[in-house]
């Protein structure tokens, strides 16, 4: 394999980028195990008392991230995410305006292997989204799995997450107020093993927990889809059926998170490593669905809505493809 590497003279706005998507992948693949290794480590040095005080306060604080977690906007507005941002680079787009009196359910496609778009635009303010959609607060929802990782959780806190459970997502979702967005990747983990480039293939046809929450808190639903995000990492060939994908399945199950084997760039060249492709990501967050409030949905009104959502889904990705050079025999398949 030919090795391509960087050129010696980058200019420094390309190498904070380029830091700046470092730290995100690092965040996501060892920080958290960093953050383990520290809590417990601490108690057997002289800063055991650091590790005490954080438990304590673990402790007094569980219940927060299902309370609608806790947000610094300071954190939110750092710089690091707009050169983040201009690394892909990510645009989000919006197709209609948000009441802020209402709340609403958020469908993001697809997962992709690490949800850049989903990160980016709703856990942080680099692509606008307050500027967007004015009055809304995004909650993004993640594996309850993270939330239990000391001092990371506060991390995903910071910016906005929440834990993918029913209590979490209905205290969101319960706020008479509203100007609420609850963001759910429905694909899920298991998706994220489908996710590689030109990849066009939806894990939809059978998730309809979040139709459901939506009907049962009457909070309208909003079809979203990133474009470009399948096409920012490589993966070992896995289909259907294979020891590989049925190892991973297995895997996922008991773990909770799935492990795609992924490749892309590297920090100083292009050939191979762990860094995301440069490659635009077209976040379009569609019109929001009309939902009728209903406390206990027959499955016909849920499947209904669904097939509704699903129509909706592929009319923004027809509506839209062509602007992000996908050729016009490719639709939407749902498994």
């Amino acid at each position: 394999m030919k090795i391509e590497f960087a050129p010696l003279s980058i200019p420094l706005e390309r190498r904070l980028q380029t830091a700046s998507v470092f730290h995100w992948v690092f965040s996501f693949l060892g920080l958290a195990q960093c953050c383990i290794v520290l809590f417990i480590g601490l108690f057997f040095t002289r800063f055991w008392l650091v590790s005490v005080l954080y438990g304590t306060w673990w402790l007094l604080d569980w219940d927060t991230p299902r309370k609608g977690g806790r947000r610094i906007h300071c954190i939110r507005n750092s710089i690091v995410w707009r050169y983040m941002k201009d690394y892909f680079p990510v645009t989000l787009v919006k197709t209609a305006d948000l009441d802020p009196s209402k709340n609403y359910v958020l469908g993001f496609h697809p997962h992709g292997v690490l949800v850049a778009g989903a990160f980016l635009n709703f856990c942080t303010e680099a692509t606008g989204f307050s500027k967007l959609f004015p009055g809304m607060t995004p909650h993004l929802m993640m594996l309850n799995l993270w939330f239990r990782v000391p001092f990371f959780r506060d991390y995903l806190l910071s910016g906005g997450l929440v834990p993918s459970d029913k209590d979490s997502a209905s205290y969101v979702l319960r706020r008479q107020k509203g100007g609420n967005v609850l963001a759910i990747v429905v694909g899920g983990a298991q998706e994220a093993l489908d996710a590689r480039p030109g990849a066009f293939t939806l894990l939809l046809k059978n998730r309809k927990g979040f139709v459901r929450l939506a009907i049962k808190h009457g909070a309208l639903l909003i079809p979203t889809f990133s474009f470009g995000e399948n096409e920012l990492f490589d993966q070992v060939d896995n289909p259907r059926g294979s020891w590989l994908r049925c190892t991973q399945h297995r895997l996922q199950q008991i773990m909770g998170i799935s492990l795609p084997l992924f490749h892309a760039r590297g920090m100083f060249q292009y050939s191979f490593g762990l860094l995301p492709y440069r490659r635009p990501i077209y976040t379009v967050v569609g019109k929001p669905i009309k939902v009728e409030k209903k406390h206990n949905p027959s499955q016909e009104e849920v499947d209904r809505l669904h097939q509704t959502y699903i129509e909706e889904l592929c009319k923004l990705f027809e509506e839209h493809k062509s602007k992000c050079n996908i050729p016009e025999d490719r639709h939407l398949e749902f498994i």
